[in-house]
């Protein structure tokens, strides 16, 4: 006992139920980050497809029949009336994948964050970094997570 340094942090031992409930806001916090994702690849792709669109119809007549799907419904309408509306459906994408982005990102910070916390570390990424790079850690008690993915 007299090798112990005065003032020195020693680890918290974490009950069971206390590294479970880390385990579950981590896991939450990273399906937050997934949803993220998913929802921008999904609006990604419905502007790539308003695009295609805008393209295509910017060289056609503006008096000529085309036809819109509105709720469910498609009607009929022409391409003066039916591109300014793609026209600004594309902006007001673009402006909430900029916002999704940029919570993505701050989302990201927020898991890194819990992660270096609570030192949690990840089966099979952080194996992949201890192999190639020397153990300069102290003995810390971490919480191992395994990925889904």
């Amino acid at each position: 006992m007299a090798d112990k340094k005065p003032g020195a942090p020693t680890p918290k031992m974490l009950t069971k139920s206390e590294g479970e409930e880390i385990v579950q806001k981590f896991q939450q916090l990273r399906n937050e980050q997934r949803s993220l994702m998913a929802k921008i690849t999904e609006l990604e792709q419905d502007l790539n497809e308003h695009k295609i669109v805008i393209e295509t119809l910017q060289d056609v007549s503006p008096d000529r029949k085309c036809f819109r799907m509105v709720g469910g419904v498609l009607v009929e309408r022409t391409v003066m009336e039916v591109l300014p509306a793609l026209l600004n459906n594309r902006e007001q994408l673009t402006k909430v994948i900029d916002s999704l982005n940029s919570k993505l990102v701050s989302k990201g910070k927020e898991v890194n964050e819990f992660r270096a916390k609570h030192n949690i570390k990840i089966r099979g990424q952080d194996d992949l970094k201890e192999t190639h790079q020397p153990d300069t850690t102290t003995n810390t008690q971490g919480i191992l997570v395994a990925s889904k993915s």
